[in-house]
């Protein structure tokens, strides 16, 4: 009898454990939900920042932010004027962008831990900004990615184009002249690129041998540098490819074209930051002929002083002016967009201008006392301020001879 009410003691005991097991686990099912719907959700409400978002903050939360040293070898000098930026910050969560044209679908979302609003593709299908339709012999484009491919064989390629029809998506992945990217995430969280050239009228592909692997779990700054039939491609702080003779001198390219393939479902891509810059910075004749270096690249953190790795290649063109002319000394004055109050704005750009003095006195070992800093704020506009790329121009930095 002791034995049979033993083994009932044991049994009862055995269901409350199991009970309660069961209800943890519950519990954190439906915390993990609740948390997914909460993150889906993020950012439905009017969002107006304070000072433009000049970039997303370059780090997710349990990544390890960049630094200048990292950046050390970076050369990429963005174009002097901004004629494009996207930071999708005029669209709403949820909606495909206005001003982009698809043949499948995307969304506008926030991602925890990151500032600002991003494109997400995550449907096979062929994608492109309407409103880049000329692209000069020389300009730099640049853009933020994000890839989450769990498990999952799915290529982005992105593609700068000459196309003869602009309204059917269906043709635009087969443009006779293209420079084209890809994209692909591999197992242990790398992503390898290679890249393709198809040459106006030759209807002949030549694909590099090379492949390039970068880090797929965090953000993936990426550059491109075209110097009529040269391009520079940067993913980060490394430089990719440099190649002499990939753009076609003949073709007209028009535009900038992302395509999606692969099998499965679950993977996202998402991208946000796209910045088409024109003009090639001449940092010596500005600065010493004609007194006055106007740059946007170097760029901060959403309503920060802190200065951004990618801003290391124009930090470095000035320093290298200042070391090459020991007697030149310079006013250095910060810029801001009109988002916020004036007050606000006047205190950021004095900040951004003596982080900048102190980055070229740190970094690269010039004296500060050769360094006056100023800010004006929003107070002096170099263009409207009221479309994303007007907003971007005047968020700059300028260096005055004294």
């Amino acid at each position: 009898m002791k034995k049979i009410v033993l083994l009932l003691a044991l049994l009862i005991s055995f269901s409350m454990i199991q009970a309660q097991l069961l209800k943890k686990i519950k519990d954190k099912v439906d915390k993990t939900v609740d948390k997914t719907v909460d993150d889906a959700t993020k950012g439905k409400k009017d969002e107006k920042g304070s000072e433009g978002t000049d970039g997303s903050s370059g780090t997710e939360s349990k990544t390890e932010p960049a630094t200048m040293k990292t950046y050390s070898k970076y050369d990429f000098v963005p174009g002097e004027v901004i004629i494009v930026y996207e930071d999708f910050m005029q669209d709403a969560v949820g909606d495909f962008p206005d001003k982009w044209n698809t043949n499948a679908s995307g969304e506008i979302v926030t991602i925890e831990g990151m500032q600002g609003h991003w494109l997400r593709i995550n449907k096979q299908g062929i994608f492109m900004p309407e409103f880049i339709d000329s692209l000069p012999d020389n300009f730099t484009f640049e853009y933020d990615l994000i890839c989450d491919n769990p498990g999952q064989i799915w290529a982005l390629y992105s593609s700068v184009a000459s196309l003869s029809d602009r309204g059917h998506p269906e043709t635009w992945n087969t443009a006779d002249s293209r420079f084209t990217m890809t994209i692909a995430p591999e197992a242990g969280g790398n992503a390898s690129s290679t890249i393709e050239r198809r040459k106006d009228g030759t209807g002949e592909a030549s694909t590099s041998t090379e492949t390039k692997q970068f880090s797929a779990k965090k953000l993936v700054h990426i550059a491109m540098w075209r110097q009529k039939e040269r391009i520079r491609v940067y993913f980060n702080q490394e430089k990719a490819w440099d190649l002499p003779k990939a753009m076609s001198p003949n073709a007209k390219y028009n535009a900038i074209v992302w395509w999606l393939q692969g099998p499965g479902q679950n993977a996202s891509y998402f991208m946000s930051n796209l910045r088409l810059g024109v003009g090639a910075p001449d940092t010596r004749k500005k600065i010493l002929e004609q007194k006055k270096w106007v740059t946007h690249g170097i760029l901060f953190d959403v309503n920060s002083a802190t200065i951004k790795p990618e801003s290391y290649g124009t930090l470095k063109e000035m320093a290298d002016v200042m070391k090459e002319y020991a007697d030149l000394k310079v006013k250095i004055v910060g810029h801001t967009d009109a988002d916020g109050s004036d007050a606000a704005n006047l205190d950021l750009s004095k900040k951004r201008a003596a982080a900048v003095k102190e980055s070229l006195a740190k970094e690269f070992g010039i004296d500060e006392s050769r360094m006056e800093t100023d800010g004006k704020g929003e107070s002096e506009p170099i263009d409207k301020n009221d479309t994303p790329a007007g907003k971007a121009n005047n968020r700059r930095v300028e260096f005055i001879k004294l």
